[in-house]
């Protein structure tokens, strides 16, 4: 059978963490819910397809595939200011809120995707182990990223 190539055909995997400005632990329990159904409200009205998303007391783990038209830090972009804004509009936090400036992205091989989505739905005990930057850290080595 012969394919033509008629149209684009992508399944790019990310696994995007992003945390709040100077790590701090500004995300409490009721927020972590609020803000949980917030990003995936916010991400299907810009075209985003979560798989697996998980929100920590400072940082955030979020495994989608990008869409062909979006840039990646578009992405980002849009989900950390919009929900920054929100949060703020809302005065969901006693001070002001901001997440910290750039973000992490990692592609994910598809044959990987399971043990990705398990890995962020276990965040809570995974850092009853591990820190959040001691996490970062390992991220990037990994990924050969300097810092």
């Amino acid at each position: 059978m012969e394919v033509y190539m008629l149209h684009s055909h992508t399944k790019v995997w990310v696994h995007l963490i992003w945390t709040t400005k100077d790590r701090i632990k500004s995300l409490h329990k009721d927020l972590r819910i609020t803000l949980f159904k917030h990003l995936i409200k916010q991400a299907e009205e810009i075209g985003i397809a979560i798989e697996k998303l998980n929100v920590q007391s400072e940082h955030i783990h979020l495994l989608f595939t990008l869409p062909s038209n979006m840039l990646l830090q578009d992405v980002a972009k849009n989900l950390k200011g919009e929900s920054s804004r929100w949060i703020n509009e809302n005065e969901l936090t006693n001070d002001r809120f901001q997440w910290q400036r750039g973000y992490g992205a990692f592609s994910v091989s598809t044959s990987l995707v399971n043990v990705v989505k398990e890995y962020v739905a276990n965040q809570d005990m995974h850092h009853q182990k591990q820190s959040f930057m001691d996490e970062y850290y390992t991220f990037l080595r990994k990924y050969g990223v300097n810092r």
